[in-house]
């Protein structure tokens, strides 16, 4: 890794280990190996390594995200893959973390990449879950918006309850709440006559 890839991938483990107040130039700079020059020729100051950081992050959750989301199955199967795909739950989400810093907050280059990716995430699960109700799958009485919402809401309460309790066992409790609601609206085939 050259010296800018090295910058970015120390400030992305500095902002998920300690936020955005946390995370100095100077610690990114001695995780990164690289010295203040470095830094100032890749980028104007903290805050723009810090945008790139989160703007990578978000890349990498939605990438991710996307693959299982579009992967084979019905509408159910791809939420749950997703849902249950291995997770650091109690390091939290690293994008959901950020929005409990105040200054990233107030920072609209930084707050925006996190405002981008909540709001792709709701779209594209909500078009799972139109997808399910338009091949009846599920019921069509469904909303594909508000459940997406659900969903993201549940995933981000999970990880806060997990890291409250120091255990696992809140966020699996949530997603198979999610999983089993969704289940509810799950539209069973019919027997064919005569059997």
């Amino acid at each position: 890794m050259n010296a800018r890839e090295r910058l970015v991938e120390s400030a992305r483990a500095l902002l998920w280990e300690r936020g955005y107040v946390g995370t100095s130039p100077k610690t990114i700079q001695q995780r990164a190996d690289a010295g203040q020059g470095s830094m100032y020729h890749h980028f104007a100051g903290k805050e723009d390594l810090a945008e790139a950081a989160i703007r990578r992050t978000a890349g990498e959750l939605r990438a991710a995200a996307d693959a299982l989301l579009s992967g084979p199955g019905t509408a159910i199967d791809r939420v749950t893959a997703y849902l249950r795909r291995e997770r650091d739950v109690l390091r939290g989400c690293p994008i959901g973390r950020l929005t409990q810093d105040p200054d990233v907050m107030v920072t609209p280059a930084l707050r925006a990449p996190l405002e981008e990716t909540f709001g792709w995430l709701r779209a594209r699960l909500a078009a799972v879950v139109r997808e399910g109700v338009d091949r009846g799958e599920l019921r069509p009485t469904l909303d594909p918006a508000a459940t997406a919402a659900a969903i993201v809401a549940t995933l981000q309460g999970g990880y806060v309850l997990a890291r409250a309790a120091g255990t696992t066992e809140p966020f699996d409790q949530a997603v198979g709440g999610i999983l089993a609601l969704l289940g509810a609206h799950t539209v069973r085939p019919r027997p064919k006559e005569g059997h």
